[in-house]
């Protein structure tokens, strides 16, 4: 499923900012499933929902921390440590590779890092830039309602007026989850999901029975943090690259602590090459009918012991092997953990068996999965640069023009599947937690996205069919674009392309 650098160059730059703006059918596509909204947010980040207030729901209201004090407090302290030691990997593998003293900060480096003073500086802070609903994660934990998700952006505080070469916003995201539902708490599911659906646009999702008036410090279970580690401008010898770190720290109660740990999914792609026993595990492990079918809806749950606590996600994809795709050489090649008879034989075993795959119905489907189930592979999907949720720049004198969107096409097509998942959760119904792949959302019936860039217009992710249709994929053939446009890939190294205008 390698992709050629120039196609993904040209889909970087549409998704960044060269597809036209939606607002009004974005608005009504997070409706019950997010909060976007500058002046709610404003409202937020002023009380309970400002950062350190959440992890310390004993500080005064007026007097939010700098990151330089938020860094000292203890619980933070791990995350700290982690982010610093993987800045030192990050240098010492590059400067391996190389010419010494092409990788820092400022003018003159070939790469450029991210200035870890302004991570723990106190100049900057974390603030408010969105919350979303995450119930259609229920599947995780049912205890727990699935999760709410308040999102913070790295953001300088002093910036002088009228420096147009230093952006108040940096390229940080820390995402704080809590649980849907608290310890303790008595709500249902149901009653939470219908807060959710039922909260009037404008309205105040901290008043009483509105959709935040049960969630704080209390529910916090994870932070998760997306930086931008460096970047490299496009040159004579490479093109632009930008290269993502992705981190996850549980709370430790006990300890009262974020403790780092494994990501989601995420699959330590170079520990399970060296380890022959645990390469054979794994694969016994994804291939077994039952946990195959839960991979093939996008909800299996893949054993820690599997899995890595840090990636790098670069953008685009594409420059070398070591940056490809999390599934590059875990999928076909000399020692690698499946075949592509292992998977033809799944495959078969689990139809014969009853089962009605809903996406993987070849190896190709089986390696594009295995890319999008880990972290890195579903940022380096239909992203904005490495990050689905950038947010809302509400300091910004006027927050509508400066940020057009909030969030990726990923991001906003996945939500028509998550109302459906509230739906059924607030109605008593058994929902269908299942998902199509990042490229391209499930419509759950729905006809909002019809003809839009998030499923089948300008800009969307097609198939390129093939003639006679039985040389089709059967995991992509139904990735076609809507009428005018034709599916159009770059190169013959995949039939997976955009969707575009025929040419005359």
């Amino acid at each position: 499923m390698s992709r050629a650098p120039g196609f993904l160059a040209i889909v970087f730059a549409l998704l960044c900012g060269a597809l036209p703006a939606r607002a009004a059918q974005d608005a009504a596509l997070e409706r019950g499933t997010a909060i976007t909204d500058p002046a709610t947010l404003r409202e937020l980040d002023g009380g309970k929902f400002r950062l350190d207030r959440m992890l310390l729901p004993e500080r005064p209201a007026d007097i939010p921390l700098a990151n330089s004090e938020l860094f000292a407090v203890p619980s933070m302290a791990p995350v700290r440590q982690a982010i610093d030691g993987e800045f030192d990997r990050y240098v010492a593998r590059h400067r391996a590779n190389l010419a010494k003293g092409t990788i820092g900060v400022g003018e003159g480096f070939d790469f450029q890092l991210f200035d870890r003073a302004l991570l723990y500086s106190a100049e900057t802070r974390f603030m408010l830039a969105g919350i979303v609903n995450r119930m259609d994660r229920t599947y995780v934990s049912e205890a727990s309602c699935g999760e709410i998700r308040l999102i913070y952006r790295l953001t300088r505080m002093n910036k002088a007026a009228g420096d147009n070469a230093s952006p108040p916003r940096l390229p940080m995201t820390l995402n704080l989850v809590l649980k849907a539902k608290g310890e303790g708490s008595t709500i249902t599911c149901s009653k939470i999901a219908n807060r959710w659906l039922a909260a009037p646009l404008g309205g105040t999702p901290a008043a009483k029975d509105g959709p935040l008036d049960l969630v704080g410090h209390e529910n916090i279970d994870r932070i998760e943090t997306n930086l931008q580690i460096a970047h490299a401008p496009k040159s004579s010898v490479r093109d632009f690259r930008t290269d993502y770190l992705l981190k996850v720290f549980r709370y430790d109660r006990d300890a009262r602590v974020f403790a780092e740990s494994p990501m989601e999914n995420q699959i330590d792609r170079a520990r399970l090459l060296a380890d022959d026993g645990l390469k054979r595990e794994f694969r016994a492990w994804l291939l077994d009918p039952v946990n195959l079918v839960a991979f093939d809806r996008g909800a299996a749950l893949i054993p820690e012991k599997f899995l890595a606590s840090g990636a790098i996600a670069p953008t685009p994809v594409g420059f070398d092997p070591s940056d490809l795709e999390p599934e590059f050489g875990l999928v076909q090649g000399e020692g690698a953990v499946f075949s592509e008879a292992d998977i033809v034989a799944a495959l078969r075993k689990a139809v014969e068996g009853g089962v009605k795959l809903q996406n993987i119905r070849s190896p190709a489907g089986f390696e594009r999965r295995l890319n999008d189930v880990t972290c890195s592979g579903c940022h380096q999907t239909r992203g904005i640069g490495g990050f689905h949720f950038p947010g809302v720049d509400w300091m910004a004198e006027n927050p509508s023009n400066t940020t057009v969107v909030p969030a990726s096409p990923h991001f906003f097509g996945d939500q028509i599947r998550r109302r459906d998942i509230l739906a059924s959760l607030r109605d008593g119904k058994t929902p269908d937690y299942s998902r199509g792949f990042a490229s391209r959302p499930q419509l759950r019936g729905s006809t909002e996205l019809a003809g839009t860039n998030y499923y089948d217009g300008w800009g969307a992710h097609c198939y390129v069919q093939g003639k006679p249709a039985a040389s089709n994929d059967g995991s992509f053939r139904d990735w076609t674009c809507a009428e005018g446009l034709t599916c159009q890939a770059a190169g013959k190294i995949s039939r997976i392309g955009m969707c575009f205008v025929k040419s005359r």
